[in-house]
């Protein structure tokens, strides 16, 4: 099993658009099979250093590949890239 792990830092005055990103990952598990579990979370305490984290769950680094060229998450990425400032990400087997 492999942990997809993301953080991003968004612009200021993003939030509405960060908020349909992050509700365009939500609606990718279902609809990309090779997603196992996903968790998405915006940072509640504030001032944090980043604004919002995706923890997902596949079964291999071949379906983790698979999900990143999938177009639908291509497409909601899209929308991530143009209002971010920062990402980072790792990639682990447990």
């Amino acid at each position: 099993m492999v942990k997809h792990v993301v953080m991003w830092k968004f612009r200021p005055g993003e939030r509405e658009k960060m908020l349909e990103f992050l509700e365009g990952l939500r609606g990718l598990q279902g609809q990309i099979p090779q997603i196992v579990e996903q968790e998405i979370g915006v940072d509640t305490a504030g001032g944090g250093n980043y604004d919002a984290v995706l923890i997902s769950v596949f079964r291999s680094m071949e379906d983790l590949a698979a999900y990143k060229k999938d177009p639908r998450h291509v497409a909601v990425s899209a929308l991530c890239k143009a209002i971010r400032t920062d990402r980072v990400a790792v990639d682990f087997e447990f």
